[in-house]
């Protein structure tokens, strides 16, 4: 079964709507969707390893546009429902103190996250949550999605062949170890946030 997904997403991947599929998802990961996009866009440059950096632009892009939906969710979602809540159980100082913690480090923690396996959603949305400075936000964002997604491309067009080698004769374990990565994100923002 995992042979016959593995098989199809290669496929997905050569296909000419691949490109708006990782638009579509690297958005949608930057705001509420838990999937990254590394699952569409590894298969597209060993699929395609001349239009590496087309894609991996593709996946800055979406992701990018998908955070300033997450801010705004963050932000206007917010002010709704989160604000009444906080103010009806007295956690409106509370917030103000952790919003202010937030915001000293935000550039560092978009980037940080961004970079990282960690769900880039629950920081663009925090990032709205608590006003971190939009221009802020914006530069960390494209720094770090870019660097996330130009990484990957670039280790994927240099060492193409191998590293399909490998995910192919090694496909539960690669399967097995992205399932960690993804499981491990959620358990450190049950934790850490």
């Amino acid at each position: 079964m995992l042979r016959r997904l593995y098989d199809w997403t290669m496929n997905a991947a050569a296909h000419r709507h691949a490109p708006a599929t990782l638009f579509g998802g690297s958005f949608a990961e930057s705001s509420f969707f838990p999937i990254p996009p590394d699952v569409m866009l590894v298969p597209m440059v060993l699929a395609q390893r001349e239009k590496a950096w087309w894609f991996a632009t593709i996946a800055m892009v979406g992701s990018v546009i998908g955070g300033v939906f997450g801010y705004a969710i963050g932000y206007f979602v917010f002010e709704l429902i989160g604000a009444p809540v906080l103010n009806f159980y007295g956690m409106t100082e509370a917030f103000d103190q952790f919003a202010a913690r937030y915001n000293e480090y935000g550039d560092w923690i978009v980037f940080i996250a961004g970079v990282t396996p960690f769900p880039y959603k629950v920081i663009t949305i925090a990032s709205g949550v608590t006003e971190l400075n939009f221009l802020v936000f914006m530069v960390a964002s494209v720094l770090a999605r870019g660097l996330r997604f130009f990484l990957v491309a670039g280790l994927l067009y240099w060492l193409g062949h191998p590293v399909r080698a490998f995910i192919e004769e090694r496909l539960g374990l690669v399967a097995t170890i992205f399932t960690l990565l993804l499981v491990g994100g959620f358990i450190a923002i049950k934790y850490l946030i």
